[in-house]
This record gives structure tokens, C-alpha cells and sequence, in this order.
């Protein structure tokens, strides 16, 4: 790394550890995002340049733990520091499995019946790879990230809309082609299902689409003066996490490296079931273990 640039880390990691150091105590500030480190004896894939997350969109109402909710959005992400690449497998929170200790159950409800750890456990069955670390935020919280980095460009494959839906900025609904989305419209970009082709499969696609003009736009503007460091001080304010300074650090710097050409992404796909009356996808647990085996040692997706 060049002398600028590691100086610029020195930067940021002082700045991670007075943030971790004034606005230590969740009871003191607003908890908006869940950081937790997935403890587990055994499974976790120990490769020393793939760091893989749990991030996880929490339904949770005001007032309401979103660590025990119901998770509505779900995405493992792994990025490998030595290469700058990153994938994402995206999981539909519908997706009927066994949860350990609550037998079989939609696959979002883990967050609800143990928190982050449960979550990540369900997933890593799921897929093969248990993450290292879980990330849990509430959707107010992403929409004023989004609007904190200025908006994001996604390009959307096919026109679509939601009669209940309908974001200011695109009242008729969102455009083929590439568009423009600020907080309230990402959100419910990432959020719609009820009128795409493939439903849940493709609001999981959506939301990957969002995820990478998130990290995009942060990659573009990684140069400006001040604009990581912003970051890390609003998300740190509103953060509880059981990590340190220097893992979050390195989490930042991971993330920093990511190179938005390096970046692939799949979702499992399934069946669609009725468990009860209720509407499941029963997911094709071989291509999901295909997906991970194939992301697991480098984090590069070679085909869905």
C-alpha cells in the first residue's frame, strides 16, 4: 500500500477506536446496525483472505429488537482482501428449512428465535459456509446511508411497480435501464416482490443490485477528503458490535478494497411450496452448497 494511503488507514483507524471509545454503550445512542461476531466450535471456513457476512435487513417495528425479528432481507457476502473481489448469495426469506432447535421453519424466523447467531447458523447450513461475522440494520437506518452517500445508480433489468409502493421519485413505478435511487426509493426498490417475474427470487436479485451501488458509489468517492471517515463516525454512532477497534479496522479495510469489477453474485433458487396455507420456497439445497463451494476459497461466483 502506498505511504498516502496507509497513512490515510492510521487515520481511520484512530478515528475507529475514539468513536468505539465515546459512543461505547448501546443504552446511550440510537442502535440502528447489529455487528456481532458468529460464535461457533467448528465450520467456520478459516481461509485467511475470505471474510464472509451475514447481512441482514431486520423487519423489526419501532420500538421492536431488531435482533429478534424476522429478517426480510438476507444476504452471506464474502470479500477476499488479498484480490479486492467480493460475491454475494442471496437467500429468499421465505426459503422453508430446518432451523437447529425449531425444526422446520422459514429461514428468516432464526433472527427471531435466536438472534444473529441463530441466523447465521440457519444460513451457513443452508449454504456450507458459516459466516464470520453478522451484520443486522433496520431499513430507516439504510435509507439515510443511501441518502448519506449522495444516492446510488443500479441498472434495473426490467420495469416493474407495487400498488402499495409507490417512491416519490418514481410514482409509476421503476424503469428498465439505469436509474437514480435516493434512500426511500432504494429501499423500496430492494424491497418490492409482488409484481417482478420471479418474486422473492428477484427482490433478492434487487437487493444485490443495491448492495453493489452502495459499494460502488463508496469505491468512486473513497478519495474525497473526509468521506470514509464521515462514514465510519455515523455508522459507529448508531452501531452496538462486540468487536474492537482493530477488527473493525480490518472489516473497513476490506470493504474499502473491494474492486466493483471483482464483484459476482447468485441466488439460490427453489420450488414454491404451501406449508399450512402459507406460501414457501423450498430451496434447491444442492445449488445452494454448489454456490458456496464454489465462492468459498476465493469469493468469485463462476456461474449461477
Amino acid at each position: 500500500m502506498r505511504g498516502r494511503g496507509w497513512r490515510r488507514w492510521l487515520a481511520i483507524g484512530a478515528v475507529l477506536a475514539v468513536a468505539a471509545l465515546v459512543v461505547p454503550d448501546s443504552a446511550v445512542k440510537s442502535t440502528e446496525i447489529e455487528l456481532l461476531k458468529v460464535n461457533t466450535a467448528d465450520g467456520v471456513d478459516l481461509s485467511p483472505d475470505v471474510v464472509w457476512i451475514l447481512a441482514v435487513g431486520s423487519d423489526a417495528r419501532p420500538g421492536e429488537d431488531m435482533t429478534h425479528t424476522r429478517g426480510d432481507a438476507l444476504q452471506l457476502i464474502g470479500m477476499n482482501t488479498k484480490t479486492g473481489a467480493a460475491t454475494a448469495i442471496g437467500i429468499p426469506r421465505d426459503s422453508w428449512v430446518d432451523i437447529p432447535g425449531h425444526g422446520y421453519e422459514k429461514i428468516n424466523a432464526a433472527l427471531y428465535f435466536g438472534g444473529p447467531q441463530l441466523m447465521g447458523q440457519a444460513v451457513g447450513n443452508l449454504v456450507g459456509i458459516q459466516p464470520d461475522y453478522v451484520f443486522v440494520t433496520r431499513f430507516l437506518f439504510f435509507q439515510d446511508m443511501v441518502n448519506g452517500i449522495g444516492g446510488i445508480d443500479v441498472h434495473n433489468p426490467v420495469r416493474f411497480t407495487d400498488d402499495a409502493i409507490h417512491p416519490p421519485q418514481y410514482p409509476t413505478g421503476f424503469p428498465a435501464g439505469k436509474i437514480h435511487l435516493n434512500g426511500w426509493s432504494a429501499l423500496a426498490f430492494s424491497r418490492m416482490r409482488h409484481y417482478l417475474p420471479r418474486g422473492d427470487f428477484d427482490r433478492s436479485a434487487n437487493q444485490q443490485r443495491v448492495l453493489r451501488g452502495i459499494q460502488s458509489t463508496v469505491h468512486a468517492k473513497a478519495h474525497v477528503p473526509g468521506f470514509i471517515e464521515r462514514g465510519v463516525v455515523s455508522v459507529m454512532a448508531h452501531m452496538h458490535t462486540d468487536l474492537g477497534p482493530v477488527e473493525l479496522f480490518k472489516l473497513a479495510q476490506a470493504m474499502a478494497q473491494v474492486d466493483p469489477a471483482k464483484i459476482t453474485s447468485c441466488v439460490v433458487q427453489g420450488g414454491i411450496g404451501d406449508v399450512n396455507g402459507a406460501s414457501v420456497v423450498l430451496p434447491y439445497v444442492d445449488q445452494a452448497r454448489r454456490l458456496g463451494n464454489d465462492a468459498r476459497k476465493d469469493a468469485v461466483i463462476k456461474h449461477c
